[in-house]
């Protein structure tokens, strides 16, 4: 999951810190995330769906 974020973040030309503003998502929780240390909460989720426009299931699945 956390490999399709950074695919994202990649597309969109995005850090965690600008990922972290535009979303109010704080940045250590994207980071931990992004080192899969950490999985979101379903809202977290949802803002993160939301930002880069694409399902919750999307970025819940195993493939990149």
């Amino acid at each position: 999951m956390n490999a399709k974020y950074k695919a994202l973040k990649e597309k969109k030309h995005v850090t965690d810190y600008r990922v972290s503003k535009d979303t109010g998502i704080p940045r250590s929780t994207l980071s931990e995330w992004s080192a899969g240390k950490y999985t979101p909460k379903a809202d977290t989720l949802l803002k993160i769906a939301k930002y880069f426009g694409v399902s919750i299931e999307y970025l819940l699945e195993d493939k990149v």
